[in-house]
């Protein structure tokens, strides 16, 4: 059996060799991530939401060095690791390295440094806190939304309402009422930058009939027509 030996596969091998064995360690191929160093600026808690009403999952020492998974649509919160905890912290309280040094994490630096935007859902609370005692309490911590019903009956029929307000902005609002055994409903729905769609619907003695109106942000409208016969 011959020898190995650096002059038998070349240097310019041995390299690339030493490199696939830092991208595949034992067990295969590593994801890359897309995530982005960063250093608390303070001692901070680590949340379980983008606000401070969310419960801490941590406190972070100050110079605690993160990985940054994202940012909200406004960039005033993210997604980030520390310990390996995941949560979130306020953009204000993370510094990166920009432009040659290390700055606060701005509104203007989290798109110009990669950092992408993102979501928070109840599938996130999902993943990362099913072991945490306040796991069960997602509808309470859920900061900003709110969801209102009403409803009742009368001599003439039954009829209810219900309003929901989401963290951002959004709402949706729907009515619905009967009269005489013919019912009708409505609802409409704001967006957090300005969007709104409204559809009503009602049935006299022949017909069924719906419409609906759609507004975005900028001034576009949609207004859609339909009807049907009773059965």
């Amino acid at each position: 059996m011959s020898r190995f030996s650096v002059s038998r596969i070349g240097r310019p091998l041995l390299a690339f060799l030493l490199a696939l064995a830092v991208i595949l360690p034992f067990g295969g191929l590593t994801q890359a991530s897309a995530a982005v160093g960063g250093v608390t600026m303070t001692s901070v808690n680590l949340r379980a939401g983008p606000s401070t009403r969310y419960p801490a999952v941590i406190t972070m020492p100050p110079s605690a060095s993160l990985s940054v998974y994202g940012c909200i649509a406004d960039r005033s919160w993210c997604d980030v690791s520390w310990s390996g905890s995941r949560g979130w912290v306020a953009a204000s309280y993370i510094q990166v390295y920009y432009a040659g040094r290390t700055t606060v994490l701005t509104p203007a630096i989290v798109p110009a440094i990669g950092i992408a935007t993102v979501a928070f859902s109840a599938a996130y609370w999902d993943t990362y806190y099913h072991s945490q005692p306040w796991y069960g309490q997602w509808n309470h911590y859920y900061v900003g939304s709110s969801r209102t019903v009403v409803g009742g009956c009368g001599e003439h029929g039954c009829g209810g309402a219900v309003v929901t307000r989401g963290p951002y902005g959004g709402g949706h609002a729907a009515a619905g009422g009967c009269h005489d055994g013919h019912c009708g409903g409505a609802s409409a729905t704001h967006g957090p930058r300005g969007g709104a769609h409204a559809a009503v619907g009602g049935c006299n003695d022949e017909r069924c009939g719906g419409a609906s109106v759609t507004r975005g942000p900028y001034g576009n409208t949609v207004i859609r027509r339909g009807g049907f016969d009773r059965p």
